[in-house]
């Protein structure tokens, strides 16, 4: 009986949100449908001559990733043991940590970009600083979620036997979440080179700073041609990440 209730009042949500949308939606396809044609025909053919131009901000932002997912993966450790029930007993510390992690999770990647480049200027620093912020929200978050799933009998075993906490947890704890670990740095990895490019938009550097300039001075050749690296670039590390999650877990 719940069930059913519950069914048919997200049914109703759907039915409700769909009725004062539609209006909408039909006159935006129907716009979009009639400039589909305008828009390919200042965007193709891309400019291939500005690939050695684009390559080294395509670089900074691969970069960029890179260093916010380690940072952000070696902080995450500690917050995520924190924000472990099952880890963390001391319940005034536990509840604390949640909540500083739901604090920053609460916060869009792009307001964390226009602050820090509000305090630090036009550049990396500020795009890095940001995606440190987003990932570790994102990483503390899913790899508690792992550290509360994982058997207890091992480290029960190792505390009866006299283990310290940082044994029981290296020994006990690590060997059951290292590659799960291993394959969310990936994922987030993977959500930041994606992000970084949009974090551009505001002054954070990258690849999406120069995408957004040259959309500014409507070289849509230019602007056409980085999207279609940017769109390589994420197939080709997305293909390797995905091999290297499979040969992990």
């Amino acid at each position: 009986m719940q069930i059913t209730v519950i069914f048919f009042v997200i049914l109703g949500i759907y039915l409700f949100s769909m009725y004062w949308t539609q209006k909408e939606m039909v006159g935006g396809f129907a716009g979009a449908l009639g400039n589909m044609f305008t828009v390919i025909e200042k965007f193709f053919p891309p400019n291939l001559n500005v690939v050695p131009a684009i390559w080294g901000p395509m670089v900074e932002t691969i970069q960029m990733a890179i260093i916010a997912t380690t940072v952000a993966s070696i902080l995450t450790i500690p917050l995520a043991v924190l924000a472990a029930r099952n880890v963390t007993t001391f319940k005034p510390l536990y509840y604390t940590t949640r909540t500083f992690l739901n604090i920053l999770r609460t916060i869009p990647d792009l307001v964390l970009a226009v602050i820090f480049v509000g305090l630090f200027g036009i550049g990396l620093f500020p795009g890095i600083l940001a995606l440190i912020v987003f990932s570790l929200g994102i990483l503390a978050k899913l790899i508690s979620e792992t550290i509360e799933s994982v058997d207890m009998n091992p480290l029960e075993a190792m505390r009866a036997s006299g283990g310290n906490v940082y044994q029981v947890i290296w020994y006990g704890l690590v060997p059951q979440v290292l590659p799960q670990f291993t394959s969310l740095v990936l994922y987030v990895f993977e959500i930041n080179i994606r992000a970084s490019v949009v974090l551009g938009y505001v002054g954070a550097g990258g690849i999406g700073l120069i995408l957004n300039q040259q959309l500014g001075f409507y070289n849509y050749p230019n602007a056409m041609m980085i999207i279609v690296l940017i769109f390589i670039v994420v197939i080709v590390i997305e293909y390797i990440s995905n091999k290297l999650r499979e040969a992990l877990i």
